[in-house]
């Protein structure tokens, strides 16, 4: 729902999702090992010809730092106009980023709003735009906790996605925040 939100309200050309191998600001977070959150990854995207994965930032192993990818991206893409697709909760901590003046000045960052939450302003130098096509409220945590308490996810998530759950056995021990 936020790619073809994004696709749509900003008028992009393709999104391309970039699971990082280690969040800087959640160190301490075990995550689910990278080849089982691409192949999830890849069935929730399956059948969207605008939606691409890119795997750099776990090839790259370590903390995931925007700041390279997006050099990366201006190289590869000179004179592309690059957005950043961010949850509303993270507006707030921009300046906190590595680089972030420069990100500031590289990126238009575009928000996933939280349903019934009001938009954050952007901090000053930031330019950005507050997704309006995105009304239901999922986040995977409740989808852990749902798979974690028995419950079906069927509904929450693509068919193929809540299937490789359940055979992989994911998220079923783990606590929130996990995975």
């Amino acid at each position: 729902l936020v790619a073809q939100a994004a696709r749509e309200e900003a008028a992009l050309d393709r999104v391309i999702f970039i699971p990082a191998m280690q969040s800087p600001f959640k160190p301490g977070r075990t995550l689910s090992p990278p080849a089982v959150r691409l192949r999830l990854l890849r069935l929730a995207l399956a059948g969207r010809n605008y939606c691409e994965v890119d795997t750099q930032e776990i090839e790259r192993a370590g903390v995931s730092y925007t700041v390279e990818t997006v050099r990366d991206y201006q190289k590869r893409f000179p004179g592309a106009e690059l957005f950043y697709l961010i949850g509303a909760d993270h507006v707030g901590q921009l300046p906190k980023w590595r680089e972030s003046a420069f990100l500031a000045g590289a990126l238009e960052f575009v928000v996933i709003p939280r349903p019934g939450e009001a938009p954050q302003p952007f901090p000053a130098g930031y330019r950005g735009r507050n997704l309006s096509g995105i009304p239901v409220g999922i986040s995977s945590s409740q989808i852990r906790e749902r798979v974690r308490r028995q419950l079906p996810v069927d509904l929450l998530s693509p068919g193929p996605v809540a299937e490789a759950i359940r055979e992989a056995g994911l998220y079923a021990a783990a606590p929130d925040g996990e995975g």
